[in-house]
């Protein structure tokens, strides 16, 4: 998943990014509300965590504008505002969660989870694809009764296509679902990691599919082939040089 911070706060920033990318998120931080609301513009995210107090545009004002224009991101606000009439009115603007600071980054944490398992998962505890079971925001994956080995990159990956099942994802969409902005992954290492993933998918039932010219799909697989298709252009395994988990 990949998750925008809104924290002028370096010290709470830098502890909740720690933790969120530890998590396996793509996270992208920001310190003040202009910024924030232009991310938001020009980012497809899967969550926001926002904090009120920030310079330039309050948080309350880049909530109102991201909710104006129909987005239904979830939004976790963190704030040292803590009356009730104010949490009242933050979470009538659209707020999904509230949460004061300061706060245990164990509780932090449960709350993201939650969010993102209620909007990924529609509320459901799985997914279920094939004899593939997903936990999304616990960032686990079975075949059967048996864990999948996935690395960071590899769950990253699984989970940017879990989310559109049966509808194709582009390779641009990958990249921005697995990277922040400080991040780079070429070509080369997203094809290792789609590899990768393929072998590991192999008796789950689904399978990684490729949409000439669009991109790829993840869908119930009857054949279970992981190199179904001989005319992608697969990385060799034994090159290692962008495998390593993000």
């Amino acid at each position: 998943m990949r998750i925008l911070i809104a924290e002028d706060d370096p010290a709470i920033a830098a502890g909740v990014c720690a933790a969120l990318r530890q998590g396996g998120h793509a996270v992208d931080h920001v310190a003040d509300g202009a910024t924030a609301d232009a991310a938001l513009r020009d980012t497809p995210y899967d969550l926001l965590v926002l904090d009120l107090g920030l310079p330039a545009l309050d948080g309350s004002d880049v909530l109102q504008r991201l909710r104006r224009r129909g987005t239904s991101l979830p939004v976790l606000v963190v704030t040292a505002r803590e009356g009730l009439r104010e949490r009242v009115r933050v979470l009538d603007l659209g707020a999904d969660d509230y949460l004061v600071k300061p706060f245990a980054l164990a509780e932090f944490e449960a709350r993201v989870r939650a969010l993102l398992r209620r909007y990924t998962t529609q509320g459901a505890p799985e997914l279920l694809i094939g004899q593939l079971r997903l936990d999304l925001p616990g960032h686990r994956a079975w075949v059967g009764e048996a864990a999948l080995d996935l690395t960071a990159r590899e769950f990253g990956l699984l989970e940017a296509l879990a989310v559109r099942p049966d509808r194709v994802t582009s390779r641009a969409q990958l990249v921005e679902a697995l990277c922040s902005w400080d991040e780079e992954l070429t070509d080369n290492g997203l094809d290792i990691a789609i590899y990768r993933l393929r072998r590991k998918l192999v008796g789950s039932g689904t399978q990684v599919r490729t949409i000439r010219g669009l991109g790829y799909l993840l869908e119930a697989d009857a054949a279970d082939q992981p190199d179904a298709e001989p005319a992608d252009a697969e990385p060799d395994p034994s090159d290692d040089s962008e495998a390593a988990p993000p």
